[in-house]
């Protein structure tokens, strides 16, 4: 019986984490045919575009986990003084590593892009994040 429980727990458990990995999926999959639609890139721009702001996201991603990381610890009221200076240090760091890759992004993309088409993408992402938000705030208010 212990057995039988324990693997549903695990299947349970390992289904979740993979719907979890499809949702990140479909919603990498829904930005970048927003992101496409919105900024209308030719053939070309398209083929230099997309290693550049896939390889961007990639770096972001992994700064936020090292950051969610970092903060998962303790409650700031549970940290020392010591700890607490060491986190701010690290999250300032975090910061400017983040500005870093923007910058970085921003000057292989003018080699090729327009500026209008940077802002766009800027604006693409922006309304994509809004659109995400929006339908999290609809799915949540049909729970309760």
């Amino acid at each position: 019986m212990k057995i039988a429980y324990t693997l549903i727990l695990s299947l349970l458990i390992s289904t979740s984490l993979f719907a979890q990995k499809l949702d990140k999926e479909k919603i990498k999959a829904l930005k970048i045919a927003h992101i496409t639609e919105q900024l209308d890139l030719t053939e070309s721009e398209a083929q230099k575009f997309w290693p550049i702001y896939n390889a961007n996201e990639d770096a972001e991603d992994k700064l936020r986990e090292n950051s969610a990381y970092r903060r998962k610890g303790k409650k700031p009221e549970e940290l020392t003084e010591s700890e607490a200076k060491a986190l701010l240090l690290a999250m300032e760091k975090n910061e400017k590593q983040k500005v870093e890759l923007h910058s970085k992004m921003l000057n292989e993309l003018l080699e090729f892009l327009p500026a209008k088409k940077i802002i766009k993408l800027y604006q693409a992402e922006r309304s994509f994040r809004q659109k995400l938000f929006d339908e999290y705030k609809k799915r949540h208010s049909k729970r309760q």
